[in-house]
């Protein structure tokens, strides 16, 4: 895994359209490295239950990715640092950077 490979002006593009950034796409490839850090017993805590569970509540609107990751960008980036996974935080920076 490794950031979205750009144009180096499309990281401008947020401001105009947000056109050819895949926000969506890359925050859903943010949510699955959680997933697959989180299903590690070892890893397990109310926190990711909770955050994982607020993809699908059981009422209300669920939020997409991206907001989830925005809200909670802090806390992502300790679990990818813990995990020791580079590329997981890259992708979280270019994300964060780019879209949110």
């Amino acid at each position: 895994m490794s950031r979205p490979d750009l144009d180096p002006d499309a990281i401008q593009a947020r401001y105009i359209s947000f056109k050819d950034l895949d926000c969506d796409g890359n925050a859903r490839r943010v949510m699955e490295r959680i997933q697959h850090h989180t299903a590690d017993p070892a890893r397990r805590s109310p926190f990711w239950d909770y955050f994982l569970g607020k993809r699908q509540p059981a009422s209300g609107p669920a939020p997409d990715d991206l907001f989830l990751i925005h809200a909670h960008v802090n806390t992502i980036r300790e679990l990818f640092e813990d995990c020791d996974d580079e590329d997981a935080l890259a992708l979280l920076d270019w994300v964060e950077e780019a879209c949110c």
